[in-house]
């Protein structure tokens, strides 16, 4: 029995194909086949294109925010970041409503000509002569009111377990605040741990990024044939626990602190220096004062005087098992969503999968830079890992009824 169920799991999204079923009797085309695949591609493409762009301005938003606002601070950072996601959110339906009702290129060019602008508005957003911080959540509101995709919202449909969508859409949301929320943190924690410039942070962490996209599509690769062993929910059980001992490896440990940003001191003395290094200290503060400002942790954040830091073999630890834990369960709650659904249209069900990823991708970086900036990576880290365990047991607890739709309706028994 157990076996038929996993088998049930691997069945295609769309039904039964085989002959003499109802949906093996639609005939497709050889036209209709060419030009499915051809929009097909063209989505990938897209989404490549939209994934590789969002990273690069991920990874520079923290450190363009620092120079073209003082008094910004990394809460504000989560602010920055949710714009886009809540101006995707409000968009979505308004652009689904509009191709409902008139041709779908409308809503298209209007989405690309929101985005071109609010592009060009983020780029120049440090011209104003004050309030730049406003300015950039402004554009990145707006770049992601233009990212909302005009789906077309589908007619509603019955015999679903609204108890397994509501489980799944939960879990979604929290497997894409999690990821959110990482990367929000990278770039702050790492110039607060190992005093890194700006440059040095944007360009290691775009690297580290990189990695982790590397990293994805081999998990992508091996996730289709490790689901036909165990099953989606199975993977799903096993994403989760490896991103909650990923962000448990992140929380600090030891007795070993992290640079201070003495700023003001170091401006008005420099106690106990020798000749020499009032020397070396000249010759490199012009240059260095030039190009960066101070490195370190700020001492505004008073717990930066007594976390230990978070060592770089942790945190490259940590994010080697995020990188394994957050594609497997993101493709996993796609894949269980879509068969808990079933073959009928699923436009409308599929828009509040949307609406709470958006959500996470809202809520994700304002928790993280709020609860980092004021209690620091150990109580940030540590709630992360009990809402993940929180999500496990919610998992637990639903297991059984994350089943296709063609099992719950006793065509293929479990």
């Amino acid at each position: 029995m157990a076996s038929l169920g996993i088998e049930a799991e691997q069945e295609p999204l769309l039904g039964d194909h085989t002959p003499g079923s109802r949906e093996g009797d639609i005939i497709e085309t050889e036209e209709h086949y060419k030009s499915r695949w051809r929009s097909i591609r063209i989505l990938y493409l897209t989404m490549f294109l939209s994934s590789v762009g969002f990273s690069i301005v991920i990874m520079s938003i923290w450190p363009y925010l620092q120079k073209i606002d003082e008094t910004a601070d990394a809460s504000f950072l989560g602010w920055v970041i949710a714009s886009f996601s809540l101006g995707q959110m409000v968009a979505s339906p308004i652009f689904g409503l509009w191709s409902n009702y008139r041709p779908r290129k409308e809503p298209l060019i209007v989405s690309i000509f929101i985005s071109v602008a609010a592009n060009c508005l983020y780029a120049y957003v440090h011209l104003p002569a004050s309030h730049n911080k406003y300015y950039m959540l402004v554009a990145r509101g707006l770049v992601g009111f233009g990212a909302a995709s005009p789906d077309e919202v589908q007619d509603p449909q019955g015999n679903i377990d609204q108890v397994a969508v509501a489980s799944t859409n939960v879990l979604f949301f929290v497997v894409l605040f999690i990821f959110a929320l990482f990367e929000t943190i990278v770039t702050p924690l790492t110039m607060d741990m190992y005093a890194w410039t700006r440059e040095q942070a944007v360009l290691y962490g775009g690297i580290i990024l990189a990695a982790l996209g590397v990293e994805a599509v081999i998990i992508f690769m091996g996730i289709k044939l490790l689901s036909k062993k165990i099953g989606e929910r199975a993977i799903l059980l096993g994403g989760l626990i490896v991103v909650w001992v990923g962000f448990f490896i992140l929380l600090p440990w030891g007795n070993q602190f992290p640079k201070i940003q003495w700023q003001d001191l170091r401006n008005n003395s420099i106690p106990n220096t020798t000749f020499g290094e009032i020397i070396i200290t000249l010759w490199k503060s012009p240059r260095d004062d030039h190009n960066e400002g101070p490195t370190g942790c700020p001492i505004e954040q008073a717990w930066c005087l007594y976390t230990p830091m978070i060592h770089v073999a942790q945190f490259l630890t940590s994010a080697v098992l995020i990188g394994i834990g957050y594609p497997s369960c993101n493709v996993m709650s796609y894949t269980l969503y879509s068969k808990i659904l079933g073959p009928k249209p699923q436009g409308v069900y599929m828009g509040w999968l949307t609406a709470s990823g958006s959500a996470a991708r809202i809520l994700g970086p304002v928790f993280i830079s709020q609860v980092y900036t004021s209690w620091g990576p150990r109580w940030a880290f540590s709630l992360v890992c009990g809402l993940v365990v929180l999500t496990i047991t919610l998992l637990g607890v639903v297991y059984r009824r994350l089943i296709a739709f063609s099992v719950r309706r006793g065509r293929i028994p479990e």
